[in-house]
């Protein structure tokens, strides 16, 4: 199974999925981060932050976390995923695919910023930065909507959920 968990800089992508996976971890030992960021790193910054970039590293996680499935492993991604034709893929791609979009205002984002990549876009240091000057698309039709306005728990304790789904899932195969 492949759990697609995507939005905006500072949303919680990478805490969701760190926790999705340590517990799923903690009941079988078959469950993988793919992280965006990791994943560019990984490929020692082979690519830069051009939508054509962007877009290859996208694939290169969509195509990874459909080898890792196959191969009966649990995927958990953590990406921006900016483009609606990744996801389309995953939909046609992935036998079990289950996106999960954390919604959360620019205001908060910005207040949280723990990258600092909204600061230097306002400062003018940097361009490229999505939900500014780079369009993003919010997912009209992902499986799970989460709104992280609150605390950092209420966003962990969305993990149970998504752990429940890829458990059901992994039951019926």
């Amino acid at each position: 199974m492949v759990i697609w968990i995507i939005g905006l800089s500072g949303s919680g992508k990478s805490t969701l999925a760190n926790e999705v996976v340590a517990r799923a971890n903690k009941l079988n030992n078959n469950t993988v981060l793919l992280d965006g960021d990791f994943i560019r790193e990984m490929f020692d910054n082979d690519l830069g932050y051009s939508m054509s970039d962007r877009k290859k590293n996208a694939m290169r996680i969509c195509k990874l976390g459909k080898f890792l499935s196959d191969q009966g492993m649990n995927v958990v991604t953590a990406i921006l995923s900016l483009f609606p034709e990744s996801r389309a893929w995953n939909r046609t791609n992935l036998d079990n695919y289950y996106e999960v979009f954390i919604d959360c205002p620019l205001e908060i984002l910005i207040k949280r910023d723990s990258k600092g990549l909204y600061k230097k876009f306002q400062r003018g240091e940097i361009t490229d930065v999505a939900g500014m000057d780079i369009y993003f698309d919010k997912p009209k039709n992902s499986d799970l909507v989460i709104n992280n306005i609150d605390s950092k728990d209420a966003l962990l304790n969305s993990a149970q959920p998504i752990l429940e789904k890829m458990l059901i899932t992994n039951d019926e195969l």
